[in-house]
């Protein structure tokens, strides 16, 4: 793996507080959201934490820049810390990787950084929820809920559905973390995690984040969850159908399988608690419509997520090797 650092700039910046006194930053990961993404900062800008915060916004798209125009056109008019940093570099990983970069950079005083999509609105009381938890626990990292906003009323049912539940429902202390969409990230798992945070060989299979997580918690790190710390997600149409949510499923199984042979491997890295290591309970879909298990046998279901851990070890393998050259 190799620094991001080289592979974006920044495009806007505005400045209130001496860079130095800024504690807390904001990372908003952007592709060819706009006007989406202005509803995700109006609920940032609303947010009142006791410390100085400024926002970071990734955009992941240096071609159309829509998101990084759109960006600026707000926060000029709002008095606000701010930056737009474009990652020339397309992949979740490496716009993730430009924004940690570029808020140690920006302001080398931090002590707190929060994640959140372009795709969600943040709840009124967001960070002051997940620094309350992060405090209360001295936790290292600390997640919300990604709580599902559904467009039409036939599509409500899915909100049933475990590919978009939560994994916790109570605050406090969590094994692991599975999702950098509502995350709070200390600085000490900054300092002492190696750069590229996110693997970037992990862009292609979407999992970089969850990655990123299992090698902060081989190295110690804590992790606690702040069910009051909320974000509602808007769920596009194509993501609540039967041929979606059964891909989705299975991916997560394929996951999962690849976390249970790494932990068989390494016992003292185990997990206890969690919840998507059963295939099956992330292959359920709502009733009325046609499940998995109906399509697939058992035994065909196992082999297939089997199948495709052995492709997401393969792809990483070939990626470091490659890296490496």
């Amino acid at each position: 793996m190799t620094s991001d650092g080289q592979d974006s700039f920044i495009h806007f910046q505005t400045k209130l507080e001496d860079a130095s006194d800024i504690e807390l930053v904001v990372i908003v990961p952007t592709f060819r959201r706009p006007d989406h993404l202005v509803k995700t900062l109006r609920t940032i800008v609303s947010q009142r934490p006791d410390v100085p915060l400024a926002t970071i916004v990734v955009e992941n798209d240096a071609d159309g820049l829509a998101g990084a125009q759109a960006a600026k056109d707000f926060f000029s008019g709002h008095s606000f810390d701010s930056s737009v940093v474009v990652a020339r570099r397309h992949g979740y990983a490496h716009a993730c990787n430009a924004g940690l970069t570029a808020a140690l950079e920006l302001f080398p005083r931090i002590g707190l950084v929060a994640v959140i999509y372009d795709d969600e609105i943040a709840a009124p009381e967001w960070l002051d929820c997940l620094m309350a938890v992060q405090e209360a626990h001295d936790a290292d990292i600390v997640g919300g809920p990604q709580l599902p906003v559904l467009g039409h009323p036939q599509e409500q049912k899915w909100k049933r559905h475990p590919v978009f539940a939560p994994p916790y429902h109570g605050s406090g202390p969590v094994p692991v973390l599975y999702s950098a969409g509502n995350v709070l990230i200390t600085r000490r798992v900054l300092d002492g995690m190696p750069r590229p945070f996110l693997d970037p060989v992990l862009n292609i299979v979407g999992i970089g984040d969850a990655d990123f997580f299992d090698r902060c918690r081989a190295k110690g790190f804590s992790f606690a969850w702040a069910a009051d710390a909320w974000v509602a997600e808007s769920v596009p149409a194509h993501h609540t159908t039967a041929s979606w949510t059964r891909a989705r499923s299975l991916e997560k199984g394929a996951i999962s399988t690849l976390r249970a042979e790494d932990e068989a491997r390494h016992p003292g890295c185990r997990a206890q608690g969690f919840c998507q290591c059963k295939p099956h309970a992330v292959l359920r879909e709502p009733r009325g419509l046609l499940s998995c298990a109906d399509r697939f046998p058992v035994a065909a279901q196992a082999e297939l997520m089997q199948n495709m851990a052995r492709d997401i070890r393969t792809r990483r393998r070939r990626g470091h090797r490659h890296a490496s050259l």
